[in-house]
């Protein structure tokens, strides 16, 4: 057999289709660069979402478009290049790609563990991410991530978002001199309080904002959806039909506010007992109702772990703490679907024929 040549490599790899937008790369314009040396084949390629999917499976038909050729190694280095939000001139943070509202019209469905979990996965996949805790009157953050301290200022206007794991972190929580104190506020300080928590905070250049906002459809949203043009919201529920009738008062508001619903997140599904039995607690199907209902894709259902309350308990989540752990997949899924859906929809504003252009947050090197 011939040895393969450089334009033989190039052009194969030109013809590999692209997971989420299903065209070739070639078409695409996403084949970076290509090298050969000593059989050895070696590609850069610009990708859309981080999601753990998305590089496996261009790292499989890169390998099995290269195989014919007889080169069995394959280097691939995957530049992510999260899409970013149509901003508008006067939007206040400029630099966040994406905001996403992380809602639900029910209290008690675990809306405040998905925020935090899924922007712990995010941040995991490679990407920057913040976390801005909107739940004035409830905030969790701090207790959840373990973290305590007052912000700084570094020019005396805006203020430096404290940090864990790698997140840049909001909350009323952190400006509480006592963490039992009630904030009684009318709707006027409400707004002002959230207007500085985005346009006053420093979070500098991030790829997902994450905003866990309170139960209700109240002002918080609409005052979010009047300053920032938001990516879209992702809705929380759990399974029973009384969690429902709330949630679906968000999805309506969602739809008022032009504010695109991502998907749907189904928490609290199921419980898996020690000898591998499913029980549904709360029933089934909730999670499928919502997504028809907002003509959205259920991104996931997360069991119920006792792990995921001792781990939030000790400031450590369970995307953090346990990854591997049920619950820890599940999140993570959630952050790949929710990549992948905000890649797509992108993609779709583009009318099928650009990929995001630049240099991405991260390079990522697959080996084999």
């Amino acid at each position: 057999m011939r040895s393969p040549t450089l334009d033989a490599v190039t052009d194969a790899l030109r013809n590999v289709e692209d997971p989420i937008f299903q065209k070739p790369l070639g078409a695409l314009g996403t084949l970076v660069e290509a090298r050969l040396e000593d059989g050895r084949a070696w590609a850069k390629i610009r990708v859309s979402s981080p999601s753990e999917e998305v590089r496996q499976v261009l790292q499989r038909r890169a390998e099995e478009a290269l195989e014919p050729m007889g080169i069995e190694f394959v280097e691939l280095e995957l530049e992510v290049n999260v899409p970013t939000r149509e901003a508008t001139s006067t939007d206040p943070i400029p630099e966040v790609r994406n905001v996403i509202l992380v809602m639900s019209g029910k209290g008690g469905v675990g809306k405040s563990t998905v925020a935090t979990n899924l922007a712990l996965a995010l941040r995991r996949l490679g990407t920057r991410v913040g976390l801005l805790d909107a739940d004035i009157y409830g905030p969790s953050l701090p207790t959840m991530l373990g973290i305590e301290g007052q912000p700084t200022s570094k020019d005396g206007t805006r203020m430096q978002p404290l940090q864990r794991f790698g997140i840049k972190l909001m909350s009323i929580g952190f400006l509480l001199e006592d963490p039992k104190q009630a904030v009684i506020w009318r709707g006027p300080m409400l707004h002002g309080a959230l207007q500085q928590f985005v346009g006053d905070v420093d979070w500098g250049a991030l790829d997902y904002l994450i905003i866990d906002s309170p139960p209700g459809t109240g002002d918080v949203a609409l005052t979010l959806a009047q300053k920032l043009r938001i990516t879209g919201a992702i809705i929380v529920t759990t399974p029973q039909e009384v969690a429902l009738q709330d949630v679906y008062k968000s999805v309506s508001m969602c739809r008022k506010l032009n504010i695109p619903i991502l998907g749907v997140v189904e928490n609290m599904s199921y419980f898996m007992d020690s000898a591998g039995v499913k029980h549904e607690i709360f029933g089934s199907g909730g999670g499928q109702k919502i997504a028809e209902f907002a003509e959205a894709p259920l991104f996931g259902q997360v069991p119920i772990d006792t792990l995921v309350r001792e781990w939030g308990d000790q400031g450590t989540p369970i995307v953090q703490a346990a990854p591997a752990s049920p619950a820890g997949q599940a999140f993570a899924g959630l952050a790949d679907a929710l990549a992948e859906k905000i890649a797509t929809e992108h993609f779709k504003r583009s009318e099928g024929d650009a990929a995001p252009q630049g240099e991405g947050p991260k390079r990522l090197r697959i080996l084999r």
